[in-house]
């Protein structure tokens, strides 16, 4: 039997969220909410049902699960109300903007026995999945440094994402998707947190970050997001032991070369502008293999799978509380990396 949600905030990730469920083969949309009555009315439109209020929504008994996707300041109380109510809860990234409040919500999820989780929906991004199986293969061998990018050139949306009273800016907004889908790839302890924020668009809110991870085996992440990058440079680039591999954008295949031997006999110099050169004369197929992955196969539906079946207890939840957590603990060394101009001690590593 499908589990009925009801969908609290409808706007761009309320409407996802909505438009999935009416297509789901395991949830079934009871209704939305949304304080502004214009997007109730496009709701209405759809034959969408629509609550006249929260209180609405939390009283109605059919309803299994709510999910909220409002602005990032208001999660928490809308989370802890909807447990306290005998709902299960799936709530939009960022969950919210500090390590206490994220742990108010899943000691109240703990404490009604209700489920709760993050919508951290770019663990399905196709681009994420082949650069995390070619390093959970070993193919490789050891991480030396991953770079993460997301480019755009267009600032931030003229919303609430550019209001830091509502959690705007990209390390939140972006940052929170590319942070925890490096902490997938990477199960390693973390070191230290270096973070530098823009402020090209916005002098409010962060419209870029460069953030360096370090792991306690010395593996380095470099995750960038920039606002106002007119050329965008590749989504991924993995460095390892025994080879590299690109993804130039989430459209593209992930193209690896592999080292096949380290030394050759006799390399050919190289004629550079300013002369010749060895040391960065090109490699040929005696000492590499060159190949690309094939796209992985993805749903991102697969989510809404498991959350009905840890409802039941059938499976553990995808996204943990223990993973929410650590992400949100990022993304505050991030901004107080950036704020003292300083790498921050993370605390896992002694």
């Amino acid at each position: 039997m499908k589990k009925k949600i009801a969908v609290v905030g409808y706007g761009g990730q309320g409407g996802w969220h909505a438009d999935h469920a009416l297509k789901s083969d395991v949830v079934e949309l009871a209704g939305i909410y949304d304080i502004r009555e214009v997007r109730n009315e496009m709701a209405r439109e759809k034959g969408i049902f629509v609550y006249d209020s929260m209180d609405a929504v939390l009283a109605d008994s059919a309803v299994d699960a709510v999910v909220i996707a409002v602005p990032n300041d208001l999660h928490k109380d809308l989370v802890i109300r909807s447990l306290e109510a005998g709902k299960h809860v799936i709530c939009e990234k960022p969950v919210e903007m500090s390590s206490e409040a994220v742990q108010e919500m899943v000691d109240a999820s703990l404490r009604c026995d209700r489920l709760f989780t993050v919508h951290h929906n770019r663990r399905w991004d196709v681009d994420f999945l082949a650069m995390k199986g070619l390093i959970k293969g070993g193919e490789l061998g050891k991480v030396i440094n991953i770079e993460s990018r997301v480019h755009g050139s267009r600032g931030i949306p003229s919303d609430w994402r550019c209001e830091k009273e509502h959690g705007g800016g990209m390390i939140l907004d972006w940052g929170v998707h590319l942070i925890d889908q490096i902490l997938q790839m990477i199960d390693e302890k973390i070191k230290s947190i270096y973070c530098i924020t823009t402020h090209i668009t916005n002098d409010e809110v962060d419209d870029g970050f460069k953030l360096t991870i370090t792991f306690e085996s010395g593996s380095t992440a470099y995750v960038e997001v920039g606002t106002y990058n007119f050329i965008a440079m590749p989504r991924f680039y993995l460095q390892c032991e025994k080879g590299t591999a690109m993804i130039t954008d989430w459209r593209q295949q992930c193209h690896v070369v592999k080292c096949k031997h380290w030394h050759e006999s006799d390399v050919m110099p190289v004629q550079t502008a300013a002369g010749i050169t060895k040391t960065m004369a090109p490699r040929d197929n005696v000492t590499v293999d060159e190949y690309d992955l094939a796209r992985p196969e993805s749903d991102v539906h697969d989510f809404y799978r498991n959350f009905c079946k840890a409802m039941d207890g059938a499976e553990p939840q995808l996204v943990t509380h223990a993973q929410i957590q650590r992400v949100m603990r990022v993304m505050e060394a991030a901004f107080e990396s950036a704020e003292k101009g300083q790498v921050i001690d993370f605390g896992e590593v002694k």
